[in-house]
Parts: C-alpha cells; sequence; structure tokens
C-alpha cells in the first residue's frame, strides 16, 4: 500500500475541464505551493525545468543485493529492509561504486490527485555518464512510472555503470514530469506539426510511431570525428562538478571509418550522436524512445526527455542534434550510418512554460552537436 502523507485541506489547484497535455513549469510551482509536491527542503534555483522537475537525493544511500520493484502493496522502505547489504551516509558526500546497486530515498514525495500522473527519466548529464538510475514508487510493477493519485514517496535506484562517481544529499540525477490526459500526438498530428514547423531537418522524414532519430557515422562537420567510447579503471566523477574533467582522462575519441560504421565491443560505452537535427516546438514536449529491440542488440539515450524549446529557433538552438548514449549488449554489433537507433515521441503541453529550454540558465546541450556531459571541459 500507498504510504501516507499529509493531504492538507481542499487545494486551489485545479486543471482545466478535459485537460490534455504535459503539465509546464508554473504549474509544477503551483503543484507544490498547493501539496500536490512534498519537497523535504525548499525547491532550489533551476529545480523546476520548463516541463519537468529535477528530482534531489536524500541522506542516506542504501547497497543493495539486487535491482526490485515492490509490487502491489508493498513499499520501498520494506524492500529495502530486506535487501539491504549496509548504507552510505550522503550528507557529506559518498562514492557510489562502479557495478553495485543502491537505494536513495529522495527529498520530494507526491501527493498526485486522481487527474494526474507522472513519469522519470535521467537527466542527460547522468546518462551520458553512463549512471543507471530509475525512480521507484510504493506499490508499482513499473519503473518511472507513478500512477495518477499516487500519495508516497520516492526512491532513486542508482548503478553507475563505467564511472565511480561522487554523489551528496541533494545532487540531481532524475527528472519526473506530470502529465494529464493522453496528450501523445498521433500519426496525423504528428506529420501536420512536421509540416508547419519541420521537427527534422532531413527530406522524407521517417514519422510512423515517432520522429525517426539515425546514427551519424560519417564524420563530416566535426573533424572526421564520430562518437567518444568511455575509458575504464578511470577516477571518480563528482556529478556536480561542472567542466572539472579532461576528456582524455576519461573518454578515447573515434575517427570515422571509411565505410562510415562501427563495431560495438559488447560492455563497452559510448558517446555518439544522431544525424538529425531536431527541434521541439514551445507548445510541445518530447521524449526519446527505444527502437524496435529486433533491429540489433544494443540500448540507446538513457536520457529521454526533450524541454520545450529543444533546438527551436526561439530558444537560440536552430535544431540540434541528439546525443546517443550507447551500449550495445551481449554480442558485438554493426552500427551503420544513418541506421535509425530510436523515436521521438511528441506530446502536447497543456500550457507554454514561461521558460524556454536553456533560456533561464546556460544550457550546456542547446544548439549542441556531438557532446560530452557537462563534467568535462571543452577540448582547446
Amino acid at each position: 500500500m500507498h504510504s501516507s502523507l499529509p493531504r492538507g485541506p481542499d487545494l486551489a489547484f485545479s486543471l482545466p475541464a478535459n485537460a490534455n497535455g504535459i503539465l509546464p513549469d508554473r504549474m509544477i510551482a503551483a503543484m507544490e505551493e498547493d501539496g500536490l509536491i512534498l519537497p523535504a527542503f525548499p525547491f532550489v534555483e533551476s529545480q523546476i525545468q520548463p516541463a519537468s522537475l529535477d528530482l534531489r537525493l536524500g541522506e542516506v544511500a542504501y547497497r543493495v543485493r539486487a535491482s526490485f520493484l515492490p509490487g502491489p502493496d508493498v513499499t520501498v522502505a520494506e524492500r529495502i529492509d530486506e535487501l539491504k547489504l549496509h548504507e552510505v551516509d550522503l550528507s557529506d558526500g559518498a562514492v557510489l561504486e562502479t557495478n553495485c546497486v543502491y537505494i536513495v530515498p529522495l527529498l520530494e514525495s507526491l501527493a498526485l490527485p486522481p487527474s494526474i500522473l507522472a513519469s522519470a527519466n535521467p537527466k542527460s548529464s547522468t546518462g551520458r555518464l553512463d549512471v543507471f538510475t530509475r525512480v521507484i514508487a510504493d506499490g508499482t510493477r513499473r519503473f518511472d512510472m507513478i500512477g495518477a493519485g499516487y500519495h508516497g514517496p520516492l526512491y532513486a535506484e542508482i548503478s553507475p555503470k563505467t564511472f565511480p562517481v561522487l554523489l551528496r544529499q541533494g545532487s540531481r540525477l532524475s527528472q519526473v514530469r506530470f502529465r494529464t490526459g493522453m496528450p501523445q500526438l498521433n500519426n496525423d498530428e504528428l506529420e501536420a506539426l512536421h509540416q508547419a514547423e519541420h521537427l527534422v531537418d532531413c527530406e522524407n522524414a521517417d514519422l510512423a510511431g515517432g520522429v525517426a532519430v539515425s546514427v551519424d557515422l560519417s564524420g563530416e562537420g566535426s573533424d572526421g570525428f564520430v562518437g567518444y567510447r568511455a575509458k575504464r579503471h578511470t577516477g571518480v566523477v563528482d556529478i556536480d562538478r561542472r567542466g572539472g574533467y579532461a576528456v582524455d582522462d576519461f573518454w578515447e575519441p573515434i575517427r570515422a571509418r571509411p565505410d562510415h560504421s562501427l563495431i560495438l565491443d559488447p560492455g563497452e560505452f559510448y558517446i555518439l550522436a544522431s544525424k538529425e537535427a531536431v527541434q521541439v516546438p514551445p507548445n510541445y514536449a518530447a521524449e526519446m524512445v527505444p527502437f524496435d529491440p529486433l533491429v540489433g542488440e544494443f540500448r540507446v539515450h538513457y536520457a529521454g526527455f526533450f524541454d520545450p524549446g529543444f533546438g527551436h529557433a526561439g530558444a537560440g538552438g536552430q535544431g540540434s542534434r541528439a546525443v546517443l548514449e550507447v551500449r550495445s549488449r551481449e554480442v558485438p554489433f554493426i552500427l551503420e550510418h544513418g541506421q535509425i537507433v530510436g523515436r521521438l515521441v511528441y506530446e502536447k503541453m497543456l500550457a507554454p512554460p514561461q521558460t524556454l529550454y536553456g533560456t533561464r540558465i546556460a544550457s550546456n546541450y542547446q544548439g549542441q552537436g556531438l557532446k560530452l556531459s557537462k563534467h568535462f571541459r571543452a577540448p582547446v
């Protein structure tokens, strides 16, 4: 069952009749004011994004034997008690080791009304460090999905896969979106939006089930480089340190091959870029969803939220490449230039956000091409 949280008096927060869309920044702020989001401490600057809320880690991480889902009528806290090996104090910062699984209570809890559900995803910088993280809620059967009407705490499952990471209370690895109704565009609506806004800079765009995103292995426009492969046995990355690390200490650059292909080695982690430049108009949000797993033994893009204004000219973007976080699974796999690796699904915003992506704070990723996370200094 869900943990009990105070609901307070009748709340002033309300949605328009027949509301259908992703809730924007000002409505997320109103949810907190009216007790639908319950932070242990007041929100910090930039925690509310145009169409999402960053979630903060609490003061303790529980090292557990294995990943889990609580399932119906079971709380995450109960499962932690059964599975924990030891506790890690995050109040002054601590290192989480690679290939270990940790559960961290988050500083934000929810008291959602029946009309609002939530979904979570890693932040872009989290995915680009190959830190596998998912949000868990009490009584749930799925990761990163919080059902309408949920009242209870939230937890982050964290498993660094390539680099050990230094985290602390308040670090932000995940973000959550709130939606009501069925805001995803169908094929006809997506086609009409593409005709009006030119969502992707290619002729004959493939829009079936979302905007098709393919991988760029040509090396054109990037001095012959197509991506980076993560090094093994590196130092620690402080998740909150911006521009603090030399690229060469953590990454090997990958040059384009004459045949424009790349062999993915099992267990290795790659940063690549999309062939297409994409944009998200101000009244919409997008999410990268996995492509058909039957076409290849690889996973692309841990971090899948694209906020309103991403790549949009009105927010200084003029089209942005999607950075692809790629990991091969059990066998070597050959990627070809232009191979489809994912699709961008577009959803309507319930209202335009007050601030578009990249305009309030200097975003590391607006107008991006092939780019590592903000933790690494740009090559001179």
